[in-house]
């Protein structure tokens, strides 16, 4: 217990000895915070299953759906590989809902439905000065953590609603703009997903509707950016 007591301390004093890390703009981390419009479609493209009491219902004639938009902070860390490769991950929930149009116009489905949009992108960062403008691929998996029965469906019966967690894709185009030589810049970024979801409607332990959703949401983000 000793060793490991005086091991701690020396290498607690070896981070306080160390200088912080200067900015670079060729350095080799970047990381940005953002604020980030998320902009998904949600629209059914199939409705797999659904219990008879419900498919008599003149509102599930012509069903449809939409999700509706959202604001959140987002963080996005960055390594170079190269000066024009690197590898993007971004952090970052949203929270949307899920509501009725068609047969359905005016009613709402899902609440709080709650997304971690776990995203990898290889980036190539095209060598044109000190603007650096990029475009980028990769894979995205949507985490679903959350989601409630809205009060249409509530009404309808449904005790709980369950959104499948699915992995797809996401292209993306931005630029980064320095602020002179200290590491510091502002970025634009858009990205664009590929990516479904199947709803599941529960009553009690029955699955009385499952249908599939579109969600391809647009990305749109911007804020500051710093790299060391």
């Amino acid at each position: 217990m000793k060793k490991l007591t005086i091991a701690a301390a020396l290498a607690a004093a070896t981070m306080l000895a160390s200088p912080a890390c200067a900015g670079d703009n060729e350095g080799k981390i970047q990381v940005k915070l953002l604020g980030t419009g998320v902009l998904p479609d949600g629209k059914i493209t199939n409705v797999n299953s659904i219990a008879p009491t419900l498919a008599t219902n003149p509102v599930f004639a012509a069903p449809q759906s939409f999700a509706s938009d959202n604001v959140v902070p987002t963080v996005a860390i960055e390594y170079f590989f190269s000066p024009n490769v690197s590898l993007e991950t971004i952090c970052c929930t949203t929270k949307h809902h899920v509501n009725g149009s068609g047969s359905l116009a005016g009613t709402n489905l899902v609440n709080d439905v709650l997304i971690v949009p776990a995203t990898f992108t290889l980036k190539y960062h095209l060598p044109l000065g000190a603007i650096k403008p990029y475009v980028g691929a990769g894979p995205a998996v949507f985490l679903m953590l959350d989601s409630k029965p809205g009060v249409t469906a509530t009404a309808l019966g449904v005790t709980r609603a369950k959104l499948s967690t699915e992995i797809g894709v996401a292209v993306q185009a931005g630029v980064d703009v320095p602020l002179g030589d200290s590491g510091f810049g502002i970025t634009l970024d858009a990205k664009k997903y590929w990516i479904n979801t199947t709803a599941k409607f529960y009553a009690g332990t029955t699955n009385v509707l499952e249908t599939k959703h579109k969600l391809d949401p647009w990305v749109l983000s911007g804020g500051v950016s710093y790299r060391f």
